[in-house]
């Protein structure tokens, strides 16, 4: 035999190096094979040294066996579950029981088996961009590049964050094959009919918050028609642009829109100070017309009620009444003249000379007394006159 019985322990005993072989004896010659009969020998001896009572070698690998097995079980049927998991015990591959973080016990594996998803984790799924590590990203156009409801093109690169919903574990892992692309599937979709609603300008300026919001009820509400067990806590809008070539024309067109909402704002300043100038103007008008038609309404009643007065003292006393009508239409009348009297004794030709009187009072006076010589003169005149 090639292999030497003589050194009682230790190692690989080959050429002039320290190797040895596993049970202690190593190769008399440099190269010569191991004879296996003696390493199974070796080995059988061994086993017989492990077993208790020095059995048989059926009996022993029996009880090994059955050692072996009743660890597996014990090791198979204890499992813990994290503070951040959620354990998801199944029966053959049936759903049959959720356990919360802790030590937990079940039926040894193949019988049940368990599941201890991260249910506190916050996921994110990046669509239109992706991360190139740092600070720097670069846009994906396939994802990003949407068509408004005004017939425009907007590249927009949006984040979703989503983790499992509270008790949607089961449903977690049972009914989504691939969770991730299923959200950014989902997520793009909704995207393209929110900005396909909207227009541009919305989304460039102030509807970004509206835009996210509707975003993520569409999402939650299509992942809830599946049972998918997801729950979307944030979607945000990190970019929302035209596309580069045609962003400076863009820019152009945005700086003439601004133009006009100040143009028109301006519009609108001087509209609401003209208008309610004319309308306060036009009031005047109408309050004034008014006045004058009540005014004269009320002069012609006056004259209609003092004509009936004189018509009923005319008809108890005609010749007075026409007589002091006569004297007071030509005191009315001359009042308003320059007079000239005459002497109609010389034959029209001789002029009495005529002094005055109001060029000598005040104003007031003069006026009043003016009024009262050319009554009196007047109805002298009238009445020297009159045959």
């Amino acid at each position: 035999m090639p292999w030497s019985n003589n050194n009682g322990g230790g190692g690989w005993q080959g050429g002039g190096g320290g190797n040895r072989g596993p049970w202690g004896q190593g190769p008399s010659g440099g190269g010569q094979q191991p004879d296996l009969d003696e390493l199974i020998r070796k080995g059988q001896e061994k086993l017989r040294e492990m077993i208790p009572g020095g059995t048989g070698g059926a009996r022993g690998l029996i009880l090994i066996i059955v050692a072996l097995a009743v660890l597996f079980l014990a090791w198979s049927s204890v499992f813990r579950v994290d503070t951040d998991e959620q354990g998801i015990v199944m029966r053959f591959g049936k759903f049959a029981r959720a356990e919360e973080p802790g030590l937990h016990v079940k039926l040894p594996y193949p019988i049940e088996t368990v599941e201890t998803p991260n249910v506190t984790r916050i996921n994110r799924i990046d669509i239109g961009m992706r991360d190139t590590g740092g600070s720097s990203s670069v846009n994906v156009a396939e994802e990003g590049l949407m068509l408004t409801g005004d017939e425009n093109i907007v590249d927009i690169s949006f984040s979703v964050r989503w983790r499992i919903a509270i008790n949607g574990a089961t449903q977690y892992l049972f009914n989504v094959e691939d969770p991730e692309r299923t959200v950014k599937a989902i997520a793009e979709s909704a995207m393209r009919e929110v900005v396909g609603q909207s227009n541009i300008q919305a989304l460039l300026t102030t509807g970004r918050g509206d835009v996210q919001e509707k975003v993520r009820g569409l999402m939650q509400q299509a992942l809830d028609s599946y049972k998918s067990g997801i729950e979307i806590t944030e979607v945000q809008l990190q970019n929302s642009n035209p596309p580069s070539a045609v962003i400076d024309a863009f820019r152009d067109v945005q700086a003439a829109q601004a133009d006009q909402e100040r143009l028109r704002f301006e519009a609108n300043t001087y509209a609401n100070t003209v208008v309610p100038k004319a309308r306060g103007q036009a009031a005047q008008i109408t309050q004034r017309a008014e006045a004058y038609r009540e005014q004269i309404v009320a002069e012609a009643d006056g004259e209609a009620k003092r004509f009936l007065s004189i018509y009923t003292e005319y008809k108890k006393a005609k010749d007075v009444t026409r007589q002091r009508m006569y004297l007071e239409t030509m005191e009315d009348v001359y009042g308003r003249i320059n007079k000239v009297l005459v002497d109609p004794s010389e034959g029209g030709k001789g002029v009495l000379p005529y002094l005055p009187l109001s060029g000598l009072k005040p104003s007031g006076a003069a006026t009043a007394a003016g009024a009262d010589s050319a009554s009196g003169t007047t109805s002298a005149t009238s009445s020297e006159s009159r045959p």
